[in-house]
């Protein structure tokens, strides 16, 4: 089994198009979508929901009205101003605090200081992750709540049922849309792949975006690839960020020119190789053959530990 996921310095870099497009050319693969604070895979592939369970991440606090004797050590406390006392429908103060469970970072503090236990601390329902049906093939993504954390618990639990998926339909192929960025949903996202697809483009910033994501990648000994789109935009900056990709030791899987049916494609809710045989898609294929081809040569399959 291989596992490639595509990340990006920062989102909007056309990482979710490139997976979509994946998706279409590989014809047996489980999709994973990770980026699960943005997910928007799901509004190109279509899936048909299958089976859906809660996700639980981490605790959060609630007062105990009945055994709380308003001493305000937790109000004091509370670094993230989570506890307060409401102001009631008649305008007056309640006489005992509450906690906003938005607000609430579940740090757990305030149910240690409480000198009466009158806090409780219990897990919440954080999001939920779905298995499904899509026109090319099972995917397993999520919907993280509003203000929830804990995303690269999320991410870990969705890249787990991808691969207990794979095994049980006995598919060769795992494609990730991973987080962007270099936070925790991105540790999670590539720990344990086979390869790493960067897409970036070709400013200044994504050039800088592109150098962040490309040392996370080394420090996890993870094969890389890049792919500049909308490269014919720049194409000097283009040149430039591949130079600095091959002396970081990656790969240039290929590039991607700028078309707007990229977005039309969007729109019509398919991937680019879909929507056009234009060039743009024959500039997508080429990435995947190099990415694919790679991937069946340039690794051993990864040990135990590692699934």
């Amino acid at each position: 089994m291989k596992e490639i996921v595509v990340i990006s310095g920062k989102g909007g870099t056309g990482k979710t198009s490139m997976v979509a497009s994946f998706a279409t050319l590989a014809k047996d693969a489980i999709l994973a979508d990770c980026d699960v604070d943005a997910a928007d895979l799901h509004l190109i592939l279509e899936p048909v929901i299958e089976k859906r369970e809660d996700f639980s991440g981490g605790k959060k606090a609630r007062i105990i009205g009945e055994e709380c004797i308003a001493c305000n050590r937790c109000v004091e406390e509370c670094r993230f101003d989570a506890i307060r006392y409401r102001t009631l429908d008649d305008g007056t103060t309640a006489a005992k605090p509450s906690i906003d469970i938005i607000s609430c970072e579940g740090c757990g503090l305030c149910k240690r200081l409480c000198p009466v236990d009158a806090i409780a601390f219990e897990p919440v329902i954080n999001g939920q992750f779905f298995v499904s049906s899509t026109r090319h093939g099972p995917m397993v993504h999520a919907r993280l709540g509003m203000a929830e954390g804990n995303s690269g618990k999320l991410v870990s639990l969705i890249r787990q049922e991808a691969r207990k998926l794979a095994e049980g339909k006995k598919l060769e192929m795992i494609i990730v849309d991973g987080s962007p960025g270099i936070g925790c949903p991105v540790i999670s996202s590539i720990t344990g792949a086979d390869g790493i697809l960067i897409v970036t483009e070709p400013t200044l910033s994504g050039k800088h975006d592109f150098l962040r994501v490309a040392k996370l990648a080394a420090h996890f000994g993870i094969p890389s690839f890049l792919c500049v789109n909308k490269w014919d935009l720049n194409p000097e900056m283009a040149g430039l960020i591949e130079k600095e990709a091959l002396e970081n030791g990656l790969k240039i899987a290929g590039r991607v020119r700028y078309d707007a049916a990229i977005t039309k494609a969007q729109i019509m809710k398919k991937s680019v190789v879909e929507y056009t045989d234009a060039e743009v898609s024959d500039d997508i294929k080429n990435v995947w053959r190099s990415v694919r081809g790679s991937l069946d040569v340039g690794r051993e399959p990864r040990s135990k530990e590692n699934n």
